[in-house]
């Protein structure tokens, strides 16, 4: 029999009386990867804050035994003198310090009291980078000029630093393209056979299948089962089975919008960099979307999708900005985000909490905030009773989990919270929505969900426009595809001639395009 590491028994949460966590039980084997799947808020994140220190013991009943000893955690600092790290979804790193300072933040080399060796530091900093194939960094290179990907690796060099032997990541690869979430899952493996276990919550039920040796789906705060790989591969309709209570015969609802004339043009749109404006980053952007219509925005990470969306609400994003944008037949001429907002335009960030939302603040207060002054005011005084029923009417239209309207969004979910987003704007009553990764981070339920909310906007008669690093995602919800590479346009394609491997052969043909004409 496998030894185990680790024992949760019996594990009961709650907030304010919900119980987020309802006699959950886990058992993990020594020297494996073991996933935790499960819906937004199913109390996967909530099981790991417990096991780490994050809720003390005291707030939580039932036992945590590791390496056969039961533990009484009263903080993170005293799950790490265990070897047991939490790396949570939201990175810890400070962005003006460097490589070296970051991955010993927090646990400094101090041999004179309140004095930082720093040459023992750049030394085992080297090492520990070494182990993660970035022992050629710059060490002191500042942590903000680095890719997503490289500070989710210091992350884990931070947890090796620590003498990690149970390591815990909280959707490692939630922000990462393709190519980085496989050095990830590639370096977990390499962990592995260096003797350390990883417990991994993740979403990408894909990823889980490739690297995990057990499954645990939770469901509403309970164990449902406990899945081992053994020899062959898990399925992935074997989990969403147990995640959502249900066979999901059909991860995408069926289209079936009235597509209309065109009432969104933008025409031969230009924008450079603000921060080099020597630089162009969108050139010659041309494209359609009629009413009904949902159009994907395809590329690979970097491709200038993001920027296009911002640069056209409001000009949120770029310099020297010239092209036209056309709707319903007329030029608009957008200053400003707020002229965005009153022309009917609406744009759902691809990072809900810096951009879509304020988490210490209730769902009613940001679900109405896009719409304050054109839908809740006169004369400068907010109506609150129209207020409150807008709020609840939308919470309950896409089902928006939560006790209460002024619950503060922090404690939602992923899903919900990005729920909260899409209501945010909803309320706004738009004719054309920008929706940037609306589905990042959270489970294929909430997705579900979140697809049957566009497919309704759609119906509506909108125009919708959605950018997704999930090429079947785009696959599955659009009518029409544009595919956009180093800020241009590189093909289009109809729904008759949708696959993956047309989108990448569309790229891979206009960075051909590009060589010959640059050499």
């Amino acid at each position: 029999m496998a030894e185990f590491i680790l024992e949760m028994k019996h594990i009961t949460k709650d907030f304010s009386g919900v119980k987020a966590l309802d006699d959950v039980n886990l058992t993990i084997k020594k020297g494996e990867i073991h996933a935790l799947c499960g819906e937004n808020g199913a109390g996967k994140s909530t099981l790991m804050n417990v096991l780490s220190g994050v809720y003390p013991y005291g707030t939580y009943t039932g036992d945590i035994i590791y390496h056969g000893e039961e533990c009484k955690f009263d903080n993170i600092r005293s799950s790490e003198k265990k070897g047991i790290v939490i790396i949570h979804q939201e990175l810890a790193l400070i962005p003006y310090l460097s490589i070296a300072e970051n991955v010993f933040l927090g646990n400094e080399i101090t041999p004179i009291k309140g004095v930082i060796d720093w040459d023992e530091t750049e030394r085992r900093a080297r090492d520990v980078l070494s182990k993660i194939g970035m022992g050629s960094e710059d060490l002191s290179q500042l942590v903000n000029t680095l890719g997503v990907g490289k500070q989710q690796l210091i992350e884990i060099a931070k947890a090796l630093a620590k003498k990690v032997e149970l390591l815990i990541l909280d959707e490692p690869t939630a922000a990462l393209n393709d190519e980085e979430s496989n050095i990830l899952l590639e370096l977990m493996l390499k962990l592995k056979e260096q003797g350390i276990t990883c417990i991994m919550i993740s979403h990408k039920l894909n990823e889980v299948s490739r690297v995990a040796d057990s499954i645990t789906v939770i469901r509403d705060g309970h164990t449902i089962e406990t899945i081992e790989k053994k020899d062959k591969e898990i399925e992935e309709d074997r989990i969403i089975k147990g995640m959502v209570g249900r066979e999901l015969t059909n991860r995408y609802p069926e289209r079936n919008s009235k597509i209309g004339d065109v009432v969104f043009e933008v025409k031969d749109w230009n924008v450079y960099n603000p921060l080099n404006p020597m630089r162009k980053v969108l050139n010659n952007i041309s494209l359609k979307v009629r009413s009904g219509e949902v159009v994907g925005l395809a590329g690979l990470m970097g491709a200038g999708r993001t920027e296009l969306a911002m640069s056209l609400f409001g000009k949120a994003y770029g310099i020297n900005i010239s092209g036209q944008i056309i709707k319903d037949g007329q030029e608009l001429k957008l200053k400003s985000i707020q002229d965005a907002i009153d022309h009917k335009l609406a744009y759902v960030s691809e990072d809900r909490k810096k951009y879509g939302l304020v988490l210490i603040n209730d769902l009613k207060w940001n679900m109405s905030l896009a719409s304050l002054w054109s839908r809740f005011s006169r004369h400068g005084v907010i109506n609150a009773n129209d207020e409150i029923h807008a709020a609840e009417d939308y919470r309950k239209i896409i089902n928006i989990k939560t006790s209460s309207i002024e619950q503060p969004v922090s404690s939602l979910s992923g899903g919900n919270q990005q729920k909260v987003v899409l209501a945010k704007w909803m309320l706004s009553e738009p004719d054309v929505l920008l929706l940037d990764e609306p589905t990042r981070g959270i489970d294929v339920g909430a997705k579900y969900e979140i697809y049957t909310v566009i497919n309704s906007l759609a119906d509506a008669g909108k125009a919708v426009i959605v950018i997704s690093s999930e090429m079947p995602e785009l696959l599955g919800i659009c009518d029409r595809i544009y595919v956009i590479n180093e800020g241009e346009i590189a093909g289009e394609l109809q729904k008759e001639e949708f696959s993956q491997e047309r989108i990448m052969k569309k790229i891979m043909n206009h960075i051909g395009r590009e060589k010959s004409n640059n050499g």
